[in-house]
């Protein structure tokens, strides 16, 4: 929730929502992989999205991306109604997501993969590069320094010149993170941020996801099975079943719902 600060302390200010979806339905063939699911993200918050497999996040996540229309329902991005936009004007937009396999350009440099990632650059226009060459070297230099800053919030300043291909699993997705921060994004989907990172990594990770919420102020919403990670990072969680919202709170208070251990684990806490 948004902070107001008055005489030093910080006053917390009424919901506001960043992410609304509303009753949104998704069908492949006879097959409802989301069912009517309702969902709110709030501004400033690492909300967390969890549940058994084919539960249906990676797809309500790929509608909310724009990667898939859904078959009914609605997608609101501050009160603005986007569903079925496509990715890239949802980017224009502030909405940004990673992949569970990170999807870098492997023979660019670091640094170099964090500069493409600003849109309309004017030196994209082959016209500006013959008759405006001061304004595509002084754009060029202000996405160099930009890109710069992001490397060393990210403590990647040691592999900024390595071939992005060559990195290790945990540093591509920290590579990743940082193209979110070269838009400002407003709101960044991480899905299964943990996958493939050994835990010296994944611990920057989480510190770097907790930096930028904290101190820049970006808003997550994160798809993930780590349920420690997930614990660490989100104040609320949000658990789906069979296409379904069952559950929403605390880490602490959904690892003792008897509903969530069932769907999990197909048995009630005095069987399990």
């Amino acid at each position: 929730m948004p902070m107001v600060f008055i005489g030093g302390k910080g006053i917390k200010l009424s919901s506001d929502i960043i992410i609304d979806v509303k009753n949104i339905s998704k069908h492949f063939g006879g097959l409802a992989a989301v069912n009517n699911c309702s969902l709110k993200v709030e501004r400033g918050t690492i909300t967390g999205l969890i549940g058994p497999n084919g539960a249906g996040k990676t797809t309500l996540f790929n509608i909310v991306a724009g990667t898939l229309p859904p078959t009914s329902g609605k997608v609101f991005f501050d009160n603005k109604d986007v569903t079925g936009l496509p990715p890239h004007e949802l980017f224009k937009l502030g909405i940004l997501r990673t992949f569970q396999l990170a999807h870098e350009f492997s023979n660019m440099s670091s640094l170099e993969n964090l500069m493409v990632v600003p849109g309309e650059q004017p030196g994209e226009s082959l016209l500006n590069t013959w008759l405006k060459p001061s304004l595509v070297k002084q754009h060029d230099l202000k996405v160099r320094q930009k890109a710069n800053d992001v490397i060393d919030f990210l403590k990647l300043s040691h592999v900024k010149n390595e071939l992005a291909g060559n990195l290790s699993g945990g540093q591509k997705k920290l590579l990743e993170l940082g193209r979110t921060m070269m838009v400002d994004a407003k709101i960044v989907l991480l899905d299964e941020v943990a996958a493939g990172v050994n835990r010296t990594l994944l611990n920057d990770l989480a510190s770097n996801i907790e930096r930028m919420n904290k101190e820049l102020g970006y808003s997550f919403f994160v798809i993930e099975h780590d349920m420690d990670l997930i614990a660490r990072l989100c104040e609320t969680v949000i658990v789906m079943a069979a296409g379904e919202v069952i559950a929403q709170g605390p880490m602490e208070e959904l690892r003792q719902n008897p509903q969530i251990i069932e769907a999990y684990f197909g048995t009630s806490p005095k069987e399990a």
